[in-house]
């Protein structure tokens, strides 16, 4: 996405335009599109100010954060619960669908995480258990 274009010249557009030029010959004249004057005069006459939107941010948190409670609840009741059942919970009790890692985000904004550690542990080498011996020089050398 671009850079909103500035305040100065979203100013001049809407000053010509008040001064009874067309939108779009205002627009041709500052080379801006007349959907982009047309909008800038509109926000003018309706707020007083043609400064830029605020761009980019979230914008589908608040979905998932509408059933926040509902989330942690059951999160409380069975800590193990896997991304899958929790989707699936969401679905059959709430009618919400969301993708797993929707809810994965979801969880990581409220620090929720479950390391297990005990399950990682057991899975090292069958034969080795120690670390390997570090490497020994030799002292005599002929």
């Amino acid at each position: 996405m671009g850079t909103p274009l500035s305040d100065d010249l979203r100013e001049r557009v809407v000053e010509s335009i008040e001064k009874g030029m067309s939108r779009r010959a205002a627009a041709e004249r500052f080379g801006v599109s007349a959907a982009s004057a047309v909008r800038w005069h509109l926000a003018w006459r309706s707020t007083g100010a043609v400064c830029a939107k605020p761009q980019g941010g979230d914008q589908r948190s608040r979905h998932i954060e509408a059933f926040g409670e509902a989330i942690l609840e059951a999160i409380g009741a069975k800590v193990d619960m896997t991304l899958v059942e929790i989707v699936a919970m969401l679905r059959d009790k709430h009618q919400a669908t969301f993708a797993p890692s929707s809810v994965w985000r979801f969880l990581d904004r409220h620090a929720m995480t479950l390391k297990k550690n005990s399950a990682r542990s057991r899975a090292g080498q069958a034969r080795r258990r120690t670390a390997a011996q570090g490497l020994v020089g030799r002292t005599g050398r002929t």
